[in-house]
């Protein structure tokens, strides 16, 4: 009979320790939106919600705005960098496949050798590092875990392109998950429906590039490098009406679920701070729950516009600074996106 191993762990619950954001300086109005499309400042209100959105400058990266969250986050939970653990960036828009923003991210605020990777979810991605978060900590695999959520979207849209470049903003969101006496995290709601795996995503413009670069090699002739119909840098797009009706119908139902996996009811919570895709979503999934008033709603898009991976954690930075009294109590947060993915769970506000 062979040995029986080492418990992992005896730590049964968790919470969210500390909260921090990073806002890039630049604001964009709707007024300029327009000059790049053919709409106008009550169109983009009426239908998104968005006044202003960020946009970080050139020499601003995915990574430096994480570490501006991750620093702020380890500030507001006490905690720091040598004792985290594990480092989790949620992101579409590191530039590099590989080596991933978590690695970087580790060794510049010094949680050198913390375990780091990234998360690929698109607006769900914070949700999922929560869920993993919570997970490694009960698991006895990180005292402590750095969970960021993180998109520079500037990158990666055609400014002209009208299903979806008017929506999207720059910024980061960082919260510290540890251990606690009492759950602050309950169990996580993930799942996807790659049947409308193509609502939301990036088109193909790498693959012409590499062709065009092939090309151009083979013949020396690089004026479809040069040529600005090419669009050989991918850019994002999207069936806004597909993921309209799949956002309002469905993640009501995956809320409702995150609900009951917590023993809850919304009369318990003190905020819902769902992603910050569109504030028609946004007041929708609101009325089917059936919040009462007491409930405090994230509405960052207002002001940040759709940051993806960055929107949750945004949002309820706001929140609090907005409302301190909420410290304390359940946030209901949810997560959708390109995939199409979701997450959702409640959180004790730190």
């Amino acid at each position: 009979m062979t040995a029986p191993l080492k418990p992992t762990t005896t730590v049964q619950a968790t919470s969210v320790l500390g909260l921090g954001v990073y806002r890039p300086s630049t604001v964009v109005d709707n007024e300029q939106i327009c000059q790049w499309i053919d709409s106008s400042d009550e169109w983009i209100r009426q239908r998104t919600g968005i006044v202003t959105r960020r946009r970080a400058p050139a020499d601003v990266s995915v990574v430096d705005m994480a570490e501006g969250a991750a620093l702020d986050a380890l500030r507001d939970a006490d905690t720091s960098a040598e004792e985290i653990e594990a480092v989790l960036i949620s992101t579409v828009t590191h530039p590099y496949q590989t080596p991933s923003a978590a690695a970087d991210l580790a060794h510049r605020i010094g949680a050198t050798p913390a375990a780091a990777y990234d998360i690929s979810a698109a607006c769900a991605g914070y949700c999922y590092g929560i869920g993993q978060a919570d997970a490694l900590v009960r698991a006895g695999h990180a005292k402590k875990v750095l969970v960021v959520g993180v998109e520079k979207l500037s990158d990666v849209i055609d400014n002209h392109e009208r299903s979806i470049s008017f929506l999207l903003g720059d910024g980061a969101g960082a919260v510290v998950v540890g251990p606690s006496e009492e759950p602050g995290i309950s169990a996580s709601i993930l799942g996807s429906n790659g049947e409308k795996w193509g609502a939301v995503s990036m088109d193909s413009s790498l693959l012409r590039l590499r062709d065009a670069l092939s090309e151009a090699q083979t013949t020396g002739d690089a004026s479809r490098l040069l040529d600005p119909e090419e669009r050989l840098w991918p850019t994002l797009r999207q069936d806004g009406q597909t993921v309209f009706r799949w956002a309002v119908w469905e993640m009501a139902k995956v809320a409702k679920q995150a609900l009951e996996k917590a023993g809850i009811s919304t009369t318990d919570l003190a905020a819902f701070v769902p992603h910050q895709a569109n504030i028609r979503i946004i007041e929708e999934l609101a009325k089917q729950l059936k919040l009462p008033e007491h409930v405090l709603i994230g509405r960052d898009i207002v002001d940040a516009g759709n940051t993806s991976a960055a929107s949750i954690p945004l949002a309820l930075h706001r929140l609090r600074a907005e409302n301190p009294e909420i410290s304390g109590g359940l946030a209901l947060q949810i997560g959708f996106g390109a995939g199409l993915v979701y997450g959702a769970q409640i959180i004790r506000i730190p």
